[in-house]
C-alpha cells in the first residue's frame, strides 16, 4: 500500500518562498510520475505541478510558472515543489499524489495515492 507524506507548509509574507517535501513509501519510486495539487479556502482543488518518473518531464498549472519549481530525488524517494515570489493566491492546502504516468495528472481519479495535506498561507 503507497503511502504519501507532505512536509513544509507554514506561514510564510508575499514575496517570499518555502519548499514542500513529499516522502513516499512506494517501491520502484523512479517508475512513477509525481505532482502536487493544492485547495484554497472555498474553491476546488486544483492542479499545480506534475514530474515524470525519470524527472526528464514536467508540466506547470499557468498561474505558477516561472514561480514554483517540482524535482524529486529518487534515491531519497521524495518529491518537492519550491515555491517562490509567493502571493496570497497560493494560500491553500497543498496535496502531494502519484501516478503511473505523468498524464494522468490531467485525470486525478486514475492517480494511486495521495498524501495528508500540508496547510501554506501567504499574508499580504
Amino acid at each position: 500500500q503507497v503511502q504519501l507524506v507532505e512536509s513544509g507548509g507554514g506561514l510564510v509574507q508575499a514575496g517570499g518562498s518555502l519548499r514542500l517535501s513529499c516522502a513516499a513509501s512506494r517501491r520502484s519510486f523512479s517508475s512513477y510520475a509525481m505532482g502536487w495539487f493544492r485547495q484554497a479556502p472555498g474553491k476546488e482543488r486544483e492542479f499545480v505541478a506534475a514530474i515524470s518518473g525519470s524527472g526528464g518531464n514536467t508540466n506547470y498549472a499557468d498561474s505558477v510558472v516561472g514561480r514554483f519549481t517540482i524535482s524529486r530525488d529518487n534515491a531519497k524517494n521524495t518529491a518537492y515543489l519550491q515555491m517562490n515570489s509567493l502571493k496570497p493566491e497560493d494560500t491553500a492546502v497543498y496535496y502531494c499524489a502519484t501516478g503511473l504516468r505523468i498524464v494522468l495528472f490531467t485525470a486525478p481519479n486514475a492517480l494511486d495515492a495521495w498524501g495528508q495535506g500540508t496547510l501554506v498561507t501567504v499574508s499580504s
